[in-house]
C-alpha cells in the first residue's frame, strides 16, 4: 500500500500523555522490540468504561517525518507485542512488522486492550445463549470508530481513508473484525479474520454477510487443520460465502489453512506476515 507526504504546516504534536511502551523500571521481562506506545485509561462514551491503547510505530516513523501510514486496528492488545502481558505467547505483531519493513511494509498497529469479562458481550453483535454474553459489538465499534480513530488521526500520521484504514483480530476477535468490515465500511477498506469463532451469537455472522452489501476491499480469512473439524467446516463456509457475493481469491480475498494450525497466538503469529503483505498490497520479496 502507497504512503502519500504530509506536509509541514499540517504536522502537530500529540495532544495526550502517550507514554513510551514498556516502561523502563517496572521490572517485567518484556519482549517488545522497536518503537510502542500506550495511552492509559481511555474512556469509552459509547461502553462506559475505559482500557489502554498500545500504538506501534514503524521503523521510519522517527526518521521520516512527513510520511503518514496505513493503521490496522486490532483487538486484544496485550497479546499483541508482549509476552509479559500476553495470554501464553504473543502474536509478535512488533518482531513481525520490524522483519517485514525490509520489504517496504510499514503500518501503524493500533492495539485495543479486551477487559476480561466484558470481552464476549464486547466482540460480539448478538447475544450468545450458551455463553449469556455478547449483544455490544455494535458500542465497541463506535468507540473505535468514533473514540479512538479520531484520536489516532490526530495524534499520529495516519493516512485517514478507508483504502487505507483496516480491523483485524482472531478467534472472537474475528468475529467481530468481519463483521465490522460490513457494518463500517465507510471506516475499514480491509480486514484480517483469523480463527474466527463464527458459531458465536447462533451463527448470525453468516445471514448478515449474505445480506451485507458488497464491500470493497482486501479479507482475508483463515483457519488451522487442528482447530477442529467444525472449525474448519464454519470458515470454508465463509469463503463460499464470500465467493459467492463477488470476492475473487488472490485478489480481494485470500484465504488459508495452515496443516497442523491450532487456535493460539503462535499459529496467529506464524500467518501474520503473509497476512499482513496481502491486506496491505505490499508483493513478499522473501520466503516466508
Amino acid at each position: 500500500m502507497s504512503t502519500e507526504t504530509l506536509m509541514p504546516q499540517e504536522a502537530a504534536a500529540p495532544a495526550r500523555d502517550w507514554q513510551n511502551y514498556p516502561a523502563q523500571d517496572d521490572g517485567a521481562e518484556h519482549t517488545v522490540v522497536g518503537t510502542v506506545r500506550r495511552l492509559e485509561g481511555l474512556y469509552s462514551p459509547q461502553l462506559d468504561n475505559r482500557r489502554d491503547v498500545l500504538v506501534y510505530l514503524p521503523p521510519s516513523y522517527g526518521t521520516d517525518t512527513e510520511r503518514r501510514y496505513p493503521v490496522l486496528y486490532m483487538h486484544d492488545g496485550q497479546n499483541l507485542f508482549d509476552r509479559a502481558t500476553s495470554f501464553g505467547a504473543e502474536w509478535e505483531v512488533d518482531q513481525t512488522l520490524e522483519a517485514a519493513s525490509e520489504d517496504g511494509l510499514e503500518a501503524i498497529v493500533v492495539g485495543l486492550l479486551n477487559l476480561g469479562d466484558a470481552r464476549l458481550d464486547e466482540y460480539s453483535p448478538w447475544p450468545d445463549q450458551k455463553h449469556a454474553k455478547g449483544g455490544r459489538g455494535d458500542l465497541y465499534l463506535d468507540f473505535i470508530v468514533q473514540t479512538v480513530k479520531p484520536i489516532m488521526d490526530a495524534d499520529f500520521r495516519t493516512l485517514s481513508d478507508r483504502r487505507s484504514t483496516g480491523i483485524a483480530g482472531s478467534s472472537m476477535g474475528g468475529l467481530i473484525s468481519l463483521y465490522g468490515f460490513f457494518r463500517n465500511h465507510d471506516t475499514f477498506g480491509f480486514c484480517g479474520v483469523m480463527s474466527p469463532a463464527l458459531w458465536y451469537g447462533g451463527r448470525k455472522i453468516y445471514e448478515y454477510v449474505e445480506q451485507a452489501p458488497f464491500v470493497p476491499g482486501r479479507v482475508y480469512v483463515d483457519v488451522g487443520t487442528q482447530e477442529g473439524k467444525q472449525e474448519l467446516t464454519d470458515v470454508r463456509q465463509l469463503k463460499e460465502l464470500l465467493t459467492k457475493k463477488g470476492y475473487r481469491r488472490g485478489s480481494d480475498l485470500l484465504y488459508v489453512v495452515e496443516m497442523g494450525g491450532a487456535h493460539n497466538e503462535e499459529a496467529w503469529a506464524r500467518r501474520l506476515r503473509r497476512e499482513l503483505h496481502f491486506l496491505l498490497a505490499v508483493p513478499q520479496t522473501k520466503l516466508i
